[in-house]
């Protein structure tokens, strides 16, 4: 039985091993299955999706006939020499036969020009108009051929450029005489370099993005507490305020290179130990090896946190300045002005034949200054810092401040800043221009993002206000301080790159609030000027801002950093700056939302200004200026000329009953022949072969204005305008 039971055991053990062994190889089997269909499925390639061809390269034709002052001869079939025989040279493209590549974004040309060509701009077509154009960089001289290349992506895309039919014109710079050739016009992709400059590109307008939200968040927000008086005195800044909560509170100093919004620990701090305070601190300190003046500075008050601070009041700006004399303040003696006035244009007697009482002086700030001494230099120091003036430049600049003093003339210096390329001194031209400067701008905006820079650009200012509003006013006197030129349209005039509004308006008004603090401490009457174009409700083109947008931002700003006495520079040129019937304008309308302001609805700028929530401090209605304006002559014949004065006529009867305008300089003051073709001075081309620097009609009746003659001189024009009665020309204004 034990056999039997063993050998029935041994056969049971068998059969469970074989059945074991079956279902191990069944898994076994399935296991080999699923990893070969595994391999398979892994090991399938697939399909490879080809990427777009690269656009073949078309080489693109001129249009022989489209040249505008401009001569065209073809060479061969893709090479052309180019001669410019005016101050508007430019050329056309034939149109596409079919739709641009997508990735064909890039403009290229190869070159030969002895001269450089100052900019070119490219219009998408069609339509030819402003607002579908952009302007690029210099095209540097070359002896051989060398390539010229620009990046249009981002304005393609904008204008929806690139359908069968379009076309692209091309303007070159704006000087006569000038030979060149051009061959191999073509478009083409981004190379490697241009993808990574792309993309930087990309990040910054997304940076630009946050902060412009950013911006408008802090303004629009109601903190509970609140910094209510900066007072600087000589040596010392007295700061008051109050604050409410629970935890650490201290007030904060926010310098011109600091921005408030993306600041998350602050450093130049002071404790705060009693809710409602008044502090006293040094006025000036050492600071990154310089002796910084807190007079610059505005003051936050933040609550301390462990890893963050949070900001819990808007910061204040100085609101009141112990200037380190008295001076008496100056207003203009009548309305009448000039504008780009300097001694070295000649003409002087004008001063006095016209009763001028006004002028504006262009200011190159940066032709001026150095950092090294020369043997023509007046040295000054600033924050520890010796910085050199171009003496020849200097005693020029004394010679027409003090013709305009030895005259009673009240002055406004316009502060302009070069690009790097155009400053005497490159170290200069590195510090001051914007670090987001692009080669479109004719001026830029002062860098102010960093120490050396703020520094070197008060250094400058200071230098003109110490020398310029002084008791005795030895050297003349700048009375008020316009600030660059035409905001609005900032990627030409005054450039730092294309920004939102807000972002752009913050870094302007500092600049303003810079020239502000550092004018009232030696002058408490100089007044700072906003500089804005014509347009009003609308920007000038899609990449311009509205001036009426801007000045409401900058009252906002005011109610929320402490108001200061800004006066508005405006330039009500006609629709078209070449037509001097300017009471046809079609955009300017009698709305307080009229897309322009021209001479034809000066009632507008008129009523804006007397608004309530439009004056300094509420009650003090700001100074306006008319400070560049001009009506233009087509020519020098009879009817033309008639038309330009017809165009002051109507200009001065309708300001002359609206008292919220000031004064108007006329610009330009002498025809110029860098104004691309305008003609719009009361004298002649200095150069005129007929009659050099002539008188024009306008300037006779310029000379009447305001005058006993003035009916008299004035009457002829009214027919040339298609009126009866001057009360024709007066309109109330739609305020909602």
């Amino acid at each position: 039985m034990k056999v039997l039971k063993n050998n029935m055991l041994t056969t049971l053990f068998q059969v469970k091993r074989t059945a074991k062994l079956r279902t191990c190889l069944k898994w076994r089997v399935i296991t080999i299955v699923i990893i070969a269909i595994f391999n398979l499925t892994s090991c399938k390639k697939e399909p490879k999706v080809k990427p777009p061809p690269t656009p073949a390269i078309e080489y693109l034709r001129i249009q022989l006939l489209s040249g505008n002052q401009l001569q065209i001869n073809q060479k061969s079939s893709y090479h052309y020499e180019l001669k410019t025989t005016g101050e508007d040279p430019y050329l056309s493209l034939m149109p596409l036969t079919a739709s641009n590549h997508p990735d064909s974004v890039v403009l290229t040309f190869e070159y030969q020009c002895s001269t450089a060509i100052s900019s070119m701009q490219i219009f998408f077509a069609p339509p030819t108009t402003e607002d579908r154009s952009m302007k690029t960089g210099t095209i540097p001289a070359s002896g051989g051929w060398s390539v010229f290349s620009v990046d249009m992506k981002d304005n393609l895309k904008l204008f929806s450029w690139g359908k069968s039919g379009d076309f692209l014109r091309l303007d070159f710079g704006n000087q006569s005489g000038v030979t060149f050739q051009i061959r191999n016009i073509h478009l083409r992709s981004l190379n490697a370099e241009e993808k990574t400059a792309a993309l930087l590109r990309e990040e910054i307008i997304k940076n630009n993005l946050l902060l412009e939200t950013n911006l408008k968040k802090y303004l629009s927000t109601n903190y509970s507490s609140q910094v209510t008086e900066v007072k600087v005195g000589t040596s010392s800044v007295n700061i008051k305020g109050n604050y409410t909560g629970d935890g650490v509170f201290n007030l904060c100093e926010i310098t011109p290179y600091d921005q408030i919004t993306q600041m998350t620990k602050f450093t130049n701090k002071t404790a705060l130990s009693n809710p409602v305070f008044s502090i006293d601190i040094d006025r000036f300190v050492i600071r990154n090896g310089m002796k910084y003046d807190r007079l610059l500075s505005k003051w936050v008050i933040a609550k301390i946190g462990t890893l963050t601070d949070e900001i819990v009041s808007h910061a204040r700006y100085a609101s009141q300045i112990i200037p380190i004399q008295t001076m008496v303040a100056k207003k203009p003696t009548s309305r009448k002005g000039l504008g780009g006035y300097s001694v070295n244009r000649g003409y002087q007697s004008d001063l006095d034949d016209l009763n001028i009482s006004s002028v504006t002086v262009n200011i190159t700030l940066t032709s001026l200054i150095r950092t090294q001494a020369g043997d023509n230099a007046i040295a000054q120091t600033y924050g520890d810092k010796t910085f050199y003036y171009n003496k020849a430049q200097v005693e020029e600049l004394d010679r027409t401040m003090q013709a305009a003093f030895s005259r009673n003339i009240v002055v406004a210096a316009i502060i302009l800043i070069q690009k790097a390329a155009h400053c005497a001194d490159p170290e200069i031209g590195r510090m001051l221009q914007h670090p987001d400067y692009t080669s479109e701008g004719i001026y830029t905006m002062p860098n102010m993002t960093n120490p050396e820079s703020v520094n070197c650009y008060a250094a400058g200012l200071d230098f003109l206000a110490r020398r310029y509003c002084r008791n005795d006013s030895s050297f003349g006197r700048i009375h008020h301080w316009i600030m660059h030129n035409e905001v609005d349209c900032g990627l030409t005039w005054t450039n730092m790159g294309e920004k939102p509004m807000t972002v752009y308006l913050d870094t302007y008004i500092k600049s303003m609030r810079m020239c502000y603090n550092i004018a009232r401490s030696y002058d408490e009457n100089s007044e700072v000027f906003g500089s804005f174009t014509h347009s009003w409700a609308a920007g000038v083109t899609s990449r311009y801002y509205s001036g009426k947008e801007m000045l409401t931002t900058l009252d906002d700003y005011c109610e929320a950093e402490g108001d200061f006495q800004w006066g508005l520079a405006f330039h009500p040129y006609p629709e078209n700056l070449f037509e001097p019937k300017t009471w046809n304008d079609q955009r300017a309308t009698f709305s307080i939302n009229s897309p322009l302001v021209t001479f034809k609805n000066l009632e507008v700028l008129d009523t804006w200004i007397k608004k309530t929530e439009n004056k300094y401090m509420g009650t003090l209605k700001r100074t306006l200026w008319l400070s560049e304006n001009g009506t233009n002559s087509r020519t020098y014949g009879e009817q033309d000329l008639k038309e330009q004065a017809a165009g002051f006529v109507y200009a001065w009867k309708k300001m002359k009953s609206l008292d919220g305008i000031d004064a108007i300089q006329w610009h330009n003051w002498i025809d110029n022949r860098a104004e691309d073709g305008l003609m719009i001075g009361l004298r002649r081309f200095p150069d005129d072969q007929a009659e050099p620097g002539g008188r024009k009609p306008v300037w006779y009746a310029y000379q009447a204005a305001g005058t006993s003659q003035e009916d008299t001189v004035f009457e002829p024009y009214k027919s040339v305008i298609g009126i009866q009665n001057w009360s024709e020309i007066f309109h109330i204004v739609e305020t909602f």
